[in-house]
């Protein structure tokens, strides 16, 4: 951009969008920087829906941009949260296998986190009841003393008086559609560059400007169930070896800032975008989008769309959840009182082409506007840098 007065608007004030603001303010102080948000505040989906967990950076192939940013995400996102005195914790991941074979996957996690400059250790098992005595494995597990936990809410609000401390705006109940051009609550929206990160409805907004054309959205429902740490005193996290193909890190524990225990997430296949809860209404057109993704992932060779929903639907049930975390934790199975959290959506890309659920994030665009169409987990840590990638781009 030559004319450092013009405009950029940015749909969706979720943690990247306001990070991708930020960045933008900081290379290019003199910008007409503006946030439009649909809803009237901030941190009402996925960003402020997540588990709060600050991953170290080892789930991703090294030559991916999710490796590239999550590492560096997690210090500065350390950072900004210690500047604006948002509640964290820093009690770090074990990863555990639960056979011989999973052994194999701990280690390309160990290699991985290596090549990806992450501070990482395999420690034997007769280590594992020194760092958390709750936990089980026959096996070495995995340690990363750099995995830390925040408040997702009070951290989008944050960066959100960060953004207008340096100039940026944003515009609550915002609608932004494009039929023919852009529009603004029906209104056309004039700007000089355009940034779609609308999160779950990024590829339709995309689709309309002529980008996306080989994705869409496969919304997965993710539920939790949580207690006070005072019922089940856990002091880390405690995950197992992920599947090897689907892009899904498994029941899990994790601990929260106010201080409870939560099990979950799972992973339900589900029709709406922002489908909370399986009871929700729906529209007909997310049906239509709903069966092209299931014949779309069942006509490739990686995924069986049946096979994870059969896989995920019984964690709906407290009973299975609870015992099939029991594996990394047993005395799970005596805790009683656990709660329902409020739930999330991920919004998996999916590549139509070859029925592939998309593992790095995806950026489209042109000289007029930029398209983040993947954008899932670890984006809330990757953010910072994400935006920064992104605002290099558009400048």
């Amino acid at each position: 951009m030559k004319n450092q007065k013009e405009s950029i608007a940015i749909s969706g004030g979720g943690i990247l969008g306001l990070s991708i603001g930020i960045a933008l303010l900081k290379k290019q102080p003199s910008l007409s920087v503006t946030v439009f948000e649909k809803e009237a505040d901030l941190g009402l989906h996925a960003s402020g829906r997540n588990s709060g967990v600050l991953h170290a950076g080892f789930y991703y192939s090294p030559d991916s941009l999710k490796a590239k940013f999550c590492r560096e995400g997690n210090e500065q996102l350390r950072f900004f949260i210690a500047k604006y005195g948002v509640p964290y914790i820093n009690p770090g991941k074990i990863v555990l296998a639960q056979n011989i074979e999973q052994v194999a996957g701990l280690q390309k996690l160990y290699n991985r986190g290596v090549a990806n400059g992450v501070q990482l250790e395999i420690r034997t098992q007769k280590e594992l009841v020194d760092l958390e005595p709750l936990a089980k494995s026959d096996f070495d597990f995995l340690w990363s003393p750099t995995t830390g936990v925040s408040d997702p809410l009070k951290l989008i609000q944050a960066l959100g008086r960060e953004f207008i401390s340096m100039g940026g705006e944003i515009k609550y109940n915002s609608h932004i559609s494009f039929v023919n051009q852009l529009t603004l609550n029906g209104k056309v929206l004039k700007c000089d560059h355009f940034v779609n990160a609308s999160g779950s409805f990024a590829t339709e907004v995309a689709q309309k400007m002529g980008f996306a054309k080989n994705y869409r959205v496969m919304p997965f429902l993710g539920t939790y169930k949580q207690v006070p740490v005072e019922k089940l005193p856990l002091s880390r996290l405690i995950y197992p070896v992920p599947h090897p193909v689907n892009p899904f890190l498994g029941v899990h524990f994790t601990l929260s800032i106010d201080g409870k225990v939560k099990i979950g997430p799972t992973a339900i296949p589900v029709l709406g975008k922002e489908q909370y809860a399986l009871s929700s209404k729906f529209a007909l057109s997310d049906l239509t989008i709903f069966l092209r993704n299931v014949l779309s992932i069942n006509s490739g060779e990686k995924h069986n769309l049946a096979s994870i929903a059969l896989s995920e639907y019984p964690n709906l049930f407290e009973k299975t959840l609870i015992e099939r975390s029991s594996h990394l934790v047993p005395s799970v199975k005596s805790v009683k009182g656990w709660e329902r959290k409020r739930p999330g959506i991920r919004a998996q890309l999916l590549d139509i082409r070859n029925g592939e659920l998309v593992q790095d994030f995806i950026v489209e665009g042109d000289e007029k506007s930029t398209h983040i169409l993947n954008a899932v987990s670890p984006g809330w840590t990757a953010a910072l840098p994400f935006g920064e990638y992104v605002a290099e781009s558009i400048l």
